[in-house]
């Protein structure tokens, strides 16, 4: 049976969404902090909800630590990708704000359900999400010529040479390998590297993350990452 982790400190949402769980399926377990979080393995969950108020602190110290440890598509900037994916996670809180929504799912929730909410709803939600990852097979592999990416385990190689990347050029590598043969607008660009902390990336940082970003895939990648004047980039699509 799947188990899901309720980080969650409101007995009466974790008594009742453990019991609706239960019959439809899954084992829910619940810790009711921060450093209760420190004691468990959340490897062995299929799925967390997460609230951002806790006793002795916020959500957010939660995904910076996993995350930004290590989930590379949302790090920092200067993290170098070297962990594999954490479980799925759906942010469960009464914060409605869009600053908070936005926030929550760029720094690498899965979803977002605001409280007050129905069972059934977000249930919806937790199979939905479970879907989506589950479409993730194991060592999930892009390429496009000598260029491979595996999302899973966070790498990348061109010609057998592993590339050192940051989160954001890791990032912005698999938005174009994804999107090849299709032009790319700077505006969507700049929405795609929103960052961790919920900051806006200005043009200067795309710019800079692309030229960096073609200086490390060499000539073989230079030829294959194209600016579009005017309009933005396009990865030419190729013969794998």
């Amino acid at each position: 049976m799947r188990r899901i982790l309720m980080i969650e400190d409101d007995d009466a949402i974790i008594y009742s969404l453990s019991e609706y769980f239960r019959e439809e399926g899954f084992l829910a377990d619940a810790v009711r902090s921060l450093r209760e979080t420190e004691t468990i393995n959340i490897d062995i969950y299929c799925l967390i909800l997460l609230d951002l108020g806790l006793p002795d602190g916020d959500g957010w110290t939660f995904l910076t630590r996993h995350f930004t440890g290590g989930n590379p598509l949302y790090a920092g900037e200067k993290a170098v990708m070297n962990r594999a994916v954490v479980p799925p996670v759906i942010i469960l809180t009464a914060r409605d704000g869009d600053a908070d929504i936005m926030r929550g799912l760029d720094m690498g929730a899965d979803d977002y359900v605001t409280k007050p909410f129905r069972a059934g709803v977000l249930l919806s939600r937790v199979r939905a999400v479970l879907r989506r990852r589950e479409r993730m097979e194991p060592g999930e592999t892009l390429s496009c010529g000598e260029l491979l990416l595996n999302k899973t385990t966070t790498t990348a190689t061109i010609g057998g040479t592993p590339l050192v990347l940051t989160a954001g050029e890791f990032r912005l590598l698999i938005y174009f390998m994804e999107n090849r043969g299709r032009t790319l607008t700077r505006n969507a660009l700049l929405t795609h590297l929103w960052d961790s902390d919920g900051a806006f990336v200005n043009d200067n940082t795309l710019t800079v993350t692309i030229r960096r970003l073609r200086e490390k895939l060499g000539e073989e990648g230079r030829q294959m990452l194209k600016t579009v004047r005017g309009i933005g980039y396009r990865m030419e699509a190729c013969d794998d």
